[in-house]
């Protein structure tokens, strides 16, 4: 499911009167009352609070015509109506500001010369500020939304790739599933042809490691331990099949366990190894896994004394591609598979990616 990072918009009052936006009218009011300052004969908290009043009124118009009308003429965008309805509203609210706070006194306030000038400084001050004040909020406001939008649709584009690196992920993994049964059941059969006494009990073996091995074919992220239990699986029922000609060892460290590990990683080193190093071989071989960790990176090496691998034409076969491709898309561009030829024969295989503890 993608992710939705939508953020729960305020509405209604909440909205409109905002901290932000009420710091705007603080911020506002206080620059504009220091304009009017010179000249002004009665106490600054009454010039400050008329223009707080004002800049409150101006917020209430703004919040209410940027929701009504529901609808407007196509060619009358709302933040014009919004412009042009602060406008209007500066005298409306200079007006009932000064209405407010002259109750009682007498003469009324428009028959005073003195109030009557502050009136008309104050309206002009509204008249020539409060438009741009909504004009920088409108696109503030847009280019904010704008960031939300984009920020939507980055985390929307990362989860469908997220689920689209998945599915391939599924893809290979469903690709080496059949390619690592064949060449188990083919050993089988070698047995079988060969008439050799051992092909029940190693039948008997196969059918119990694949009972707990394939299920885990399917989950798509395991751990050290269990890609290790497998392993050790494998070489036990590759034993029993040439116990003359095989022999394992594991050596992992106990930091590397709890590690993340694609599914069928070591397995595919380890059957490689098996497959074109050991079983080619007149006199068998040794095979040595060690899995360790150093300064944030797992390394696990699979040592094989066999005759080698064989490349396919210009590749390394269907195995190796698959397993750096499967490494590529668990890790991006942070794993790497080295492969080196060891002396006399044999091959060192070794695999280094980020020791990440497995989430699940």
């Amino acid at each position: 499911m993608p992710a939705t990072a939508a953020k729960t918009n305020p509405k209604g009052f909440a909205r409109i009167l905002s901290w932000r936006r009420v710091k705007v009218a603080l911020i506002a009011s206080l620059l504009l009352s220091v304009l009017l300052m010179p000249g002004w004969k009665l106490s600054y908290a009454l010039l400050w609070g008329r223009f707080l009043f004002v800049g409150l009124m101006l917020l209430l118009t703004f919040g209410l015509f940027e929701v009504w009308p529901a609808r407007l003429p196509t060619w009358f965008a709302r933040w014009a109506l919004q412009v042009l309805a602060v406008a209007f509203a500066v005298p409306f609210a200079v007006f009932a500001a000064y209405s407010l706070t002259t109750i009682g006194l007498q003469p009324s306030w428009w028959h005073d010369a003195d109030r009557l000038s502050g009136f008309g400084g104050m309206t002009v001050l509204g008249l020539l500020s409060a438009p741009w004040i909504v004009v920088a909020a409108l696109l503030r406001q847009i280019r904010g939304e704008a960031e939300r939008q984009a920020l939507a649709f980055d985390l929307e584009r990362s989860e469908f790739e997220r689920q689209a690196l998945d599915a391939r992920l599924r893809l290979l993994q469903a690709q080496i599933e059949p390619h690592f049964l064949f060449n188990t059941l083919a050993n089988v059969r070698e047995l079988v042809d060969a008439r050799s006494p051992h092909a029940s009990s190693v039948l008997d073996s196969l059918i119990a490691y694949l009972r707990a091995a394939v299920p885990r074919l399917h989950e798509p992220a395991s751990t050290l331990a269990q890609e290790l239990d497998l392993v050790r699986a494998y070489l036990e029922v590759m034993h029993m099949r040439m116990p003359d000609r095989l022999q394992f060892t594991l050596h992992a460290d106990d930091a590397a366990l709890p590690l993340f590990c694609p599914p069928m990683t070591l397995l595919t080193l380890v059957e490689n190894a098996v497959r074109h190093g050991i079983d080619p071989a007149e006199d068998g071989g040794r095979v040595e896994v060690r899995v360790r960790v150093h300064e944030g990176r797992c390394l696990a090496s699979v040592i094989d004394t066999g005759v080698g691998l064989a490349p396919v034409g210009n590749s390394l076969g269907t195995g190796l591609v698959n397993l750096r491709e499967r490494l590529q898309l668990a890790f991006g561009g942070d794993a790497q598979l080295r492969l080196s030829a060891l002396e006399p024969h044999g091959v060192f295989a070794e695999l280094d990616f980020p020791a990440i503890r497995n989430a699940t």
